[in-house]
């Protein structure tokens, strides 16, 4: 009984590997896809670059925020079409090259779905990507705003 208990476990431990969903590396074609796309929205925000922030998003994107005031909570949202007509008119080329931080982290990866979490100069985006037609793309981004320094 001795020998047959870290056997079976060894079996168990062995069969439950042998399922489980390989670790990406920061090596990988899906993974090198994945930063790109984030790049792609980031830098383009930056750039005011519309082709790389077109590039970046599925068509039926959705970008929301929660917003609090007085106490109460609202959710605002924008659609990709909106977000490319503001990078069009702009608006990331504000933000000075100094302060334009593009911190891209991917979160987890499981077949053709993925998170990643940016950290830019005044925010925070957590990103949800797919694998569409063989190709990464944002489909969700749900973000915050940094605390305002003193």
């Amino acid at each position: 009984m001795r020998t047959t208990l870290p056997v079976l476990l060894a079996v168990v431990l062995a069969a439950a590997l042998g399922r489980a969903a390989p670790t990406p590396t920061p090596d990988d074609a899906d993974s090198k896809a994945i930063r790109a796309a984030a790049l792609d929205y980031i830098e383009g925000w930056y750039e005011g670059s519309a082709e790389r922030m077109t590039r970046a998003l599925h068509p039926e994107l959705v970008k929301r925020i929660a917003i609090t005031e007085n106490g109460a909570t609202r959710i605002e949202q924008m659609g990709a079409s909106k977000l490319v007509a503001n990078v069009r008119a702009g608006g990331g080329k504000k933000t000075p090259k100094d302060k334009q931080q593009k911190d891209v982290t991917i979160l987890d990866r499981f077949e053709n779905a993925a998170s990643v979490k940016i950290i830019a100069s005044d925010w925070i985006d957590y990103l949800q990507l797919a694998k569409v037609d063989g190709r990464w793309v944002i489909v969700n981004v749900l973000w915050e705003l940094k605390p305002k320094k003193p």
